[in-house]
């Protein structure tokens, strides 16, 4: 049975539309699955899927004789004459298909559907050679109201999740379901899993898979103890200032290369940046960026994070589907975990009480933020004025 992922309606509405629909994001988000749901309801019967991780398929798309490509496509079924819907999985492996979906694109009615597993990739090869061509779509981890579906709990979406206080009832009702996510992440695969260990490892595959597969394949990095052991170090780091510095001195590895690493890291979608909030944008550039990793399961993997560190994390997650997110920071060390949009102040607190609160609106008023609002993990005796991290789906 296909579980619903959010961004496949917006993929289904792209199949009326020429531009290629490229699908990337981290190893093991669901792009396959999405990318066969896709292809099985499209009603015509002109259609195929190709796999590039299996050699044969790798050979049919390197054949410099394109005429030759023509004929294998249609000795696997396909009418040249009629539209085509091509789904290819895995472009990754093969460089030099751009060129053969450019010709195939401009000379005949080919509707393509492709994955790829990184944007480090797919963002630079592809951003000259198919320049309007295509519309690349990104797929994450679950978000915690994909994750309550995925374990078939019955929710309301609610957009102004904002203008919501501490709602015991649900608190109770969805407590597992919220602590199993900032324990374990989103990767579908690991949501379904029934058991810890089973979880764990899946988990270890997943970051075996992102070192040798992705790494590999992806980039010009030699050492992957250096990488390992730069990943572990990261996640420790969650919710902190990024120290390129510190991180070469701890590391024993040069500054460029850790930024290159770094950099490296969030154009695969294994890490994210947030920036300062600011009027100005050239103190937004030379301020100290903040690091959240893609998935909590990942991240507590990797490290032994403590709970506030957790669910941090796990709120950033679920807020980057709202909008642009920030921090604020005064020269004495006073924070607002995060700005939204530019409206919002929002702070993260295991367990809220009045007094944070009352500095919330504080650093608020300081940073001209007509909003804020406290989000907390814990139910919170004789204090409810604040969101329940569990209810921002």
């Amino acid at each position: 049975m296909y579980l619903p992922r959010k961004i496949y309606l917006q993929l289904k509405k792209h199949l009326k539309i020429k531009q290629i629909t490229i699908i990337t994001g981290m190893r093991r988000t669901g792009k396959t699955t999405l990318l066969r749901q896709l292809l099985k309801d499209i009603s015509s019967q002109n259609k195929l899927y190709i796999d590039l991780e299996r050699l044969d398929n790798r050979e049919l798309f390197s054949q410099k004789n394109y005429d030759n490509i023509l004929k294998e496509l249609e000795n696997r079924g396909l009418s040249m004459k009629d539209k085509i819907y091509l789904a290819i999985d895995e472009i990754q492996m093969l460089p030099q298909i751009a060129s053969v979906l450019k010709y195939l694109y401009d000379t005949f009615d080919v509707k393509f559907l492709v994955t790829g597993s990184s944007s480090y990739y797919l963002k630079n090869l592809f951003s000259e050679s198919l320049s309007g061509r295509k519309k690349i779509f990104e797929l994450y981890p679950l978000d915690f109201g994909e994750y309550l579906d995925f374990q078939d709990v019955f929710y309301i979406k609610n957009e102004k999740w904002e203008k919501k206080s501490f709602n015991p009832i649900e608190h109770e009702r969805i407590k597992y379901h919220y602590e199993q996510y900032i324990e374990f992440g989103g990767f579908p695969e690991v949501a379904l899993a029934k058991d810890i260990k089973q979880k764990k490892d899946l988990l270890a595959d997943i970051i075996s898979s992102y070192v040798n597969i992705d790494i590999k394949s992806l980039a010009d990095f030699r050492n992957e103890k250096n990488i390992y052991n730069l990943m572990k170090m990261l996640s420790g780091r969650i919710g902190t200032k990024l120290d390129y510095s510190k991180l070469s001195r701890l590391s024993g590895l040069s500054r460029p290369t850790i930024m290159s690493y770094i950099d490296f890291f969030e154009k695969t979608y294994l890490i994210w940046r947030v920036p300062v909030f600011s009027k100005s944008p050239d103190r937004e550039i030379v301020k100290a960026q903040k690091l959240y990793f893609c998935d909590n399961g990942i991240a507590g993997f990797l490290a032994d994070l403590d709970g506030g560190a957790k669910f941090e994390n796990a709120v950033f997650n679920q807020l980057r589907h709202y909008g642009k997110l920030q921090y604020y920071s005064l020269k004495n060390g006073r924070e607002i975990d995060f700005i939204l949009n530019n409206k919002i102040g929002l702070e993260i607190k295991e367990t809220p009480i009045k007094d944070d609160q009352k500095s919330l609106e504080k650093l608020a008023d300081f940073a001209k933020l007509k909003n804020s609002c406290l989000i907390g993990r814990n139910s919170s005796p004789n204090f409810d004025d604040y969101i329940w991290g569990g209810e921002i789906f």
